[in-house]
């Protein structure tokens, strides 16, 4: 992997007006001299934050090949604020909005990771409804997870859990990846109904690139397929890693990561 160069410094925007107001955390890196490359952004994952292993190999990748890179965390990540428990996939994606709007000035690649991959797709739809799809210069998606409250949650839960949602509006569950459990709300599995993209046809107007290992524990390789089957319009590249995770953070898996963003770039 690569030498993790200094620290980007944190940024912060404000979003959102009133009681729904909260600061999000930033780390921009500007290219010197400035690049007429597309910025790569990062959008992590449910509960990851903008330090991981590849938000920051995305950055030193944008280091070498000479471009812009934007990292930043939802509410309630990392070192943003707000409450994690208002987190819905809405609020998160009005988020990613405003970092885009903020801090890319030109074409962008999007690249995110399990839900992260959800609000790429998400934000590329609504870029399109304002009519600025074309700021999209491709989408890079590990381990995409569009839709996962309503299509791995809601048909897996346990009659415990639902009845701790029916009392406490929530319900936890043990993490492999963190000591605290997982708390998914009422709030953000609603929510999730309203903002499903495997409902019919997704037209991003730009090349994907899907990474998926086929021994991920938490989102299927068969999710990813069934993706694939609703995009049938664009062009799109899987790259199924036979013993790859979830997290797909080792160093061959970061090696295609940087691949997948080279062959995006070499189309913009």
């Amino acid at each position: 992997m690569s030498a993790t160069p200094a620290e980007t410094e944190i940024s912060r925007i404000e979003v959102g007006k009133d009681a729904a107001a909260r600061m999000i955390a930033l780390r921009i890196f500007r290219a010197k001299p400035a690049s007429t490359l597309p910025a790569l952004v990062w959008l992590g994952g449910y509960r990851s934050d903008m330090t991981g292993t590849k938000a920051v190999e995305v950055e030193c990748h944008a280091r070498a090949i000479g471009t812009d890179c934007i990292r930043f965390d939802y509410s309630g990540h990392g070192a943003s604020g707000g409450p994690f428990r208002d987190g819905t996939i809405s609020r998160w994606l009005e988020e990613s909005l405003a970092v885009v709007d903020h801090a890319a000035s030109g074409r962008v690649i999007l690249i995110g990771s399990s839900m992260g991959a959800w609000i790429a797709l998400r934000l590329v739809e609504e870029l399109r409804r304002r009519g600025e799809g074309e700021r999209v210069a491709g989408l890079v998606l590990i381990a995409p997870a569009p839709d996962f409250t309503a299509e791995l949650i809601e048909p897996n839960l346990t009659e415990a859990e639902k009845a701790s949602l029916a009392a406490k509006g929530y319900f936890e569950e043990p993490s492999d990846y963190s000591p605290e459990p997982n708390i998914f709300t009422r709030a953000l599995i609603e929510d999730g109904r309203d903002n499903r993209v495997m409902t019919g046809p997704i037209e991003t107007g730009c090349p994907v690139h899907i990474l998926q290992g086929m021994c991920d524990p938490d989102v299927p390789y068969t999710h990813a397929l069934r993706l694939i089957e609703h995009m049938p319009s664009d062009d799109v590249v899987m790259t199924l890693i036979r013993d790859g995770d979830h997290r797909l953070s080792r160093e061959e898996d970061i090696a295609r990561l940087k691949q997948a963003i080279d062959a995006l770039i070499a189309k913009a």
